[in-house]
């Protein structure tokens, strides 16, 4: 008899498919904004490494443009414009 599997944190992060678009809007409007990935989850109450992952996947849609691309791009969209402040 095998042990039962281990149940999933209550704490745990969901991955970045169960993320809604706006969720996913929001990691892009903080990439345009300039904030890190862990200044990104810390607002939107991620892990860094799911902004990460998120951030990857967008790039991908990009067809491979580096981050640098993607926030030009987003500023461009009007994203990434409101005043920031930590």
């Amino acid at each position: 008899m095998r042990p039962p599997r281990p149940r999933p944190r209550p704490d745990h992060q969901p991955d970045d498919r169960s993320l809604t678009a706006a969720a996913r809007g929001e990691i892009l409007d903080g990439v345009a904004a300039g904030l890190t990935n862990a200044q990104i989850g810390q607002r939107l109450f991620l892990s860094a490494k799911t902004v990460a992952n998120n951030v990857s996947n967008i790039l991908a849609k990009l067809h491979g443009a580096q981050r640098a691309e993607a926030i030009v791009r987003a500023r461009e969209a009007g994203l990434g414009h409101a005043d920031r402040t930590e």
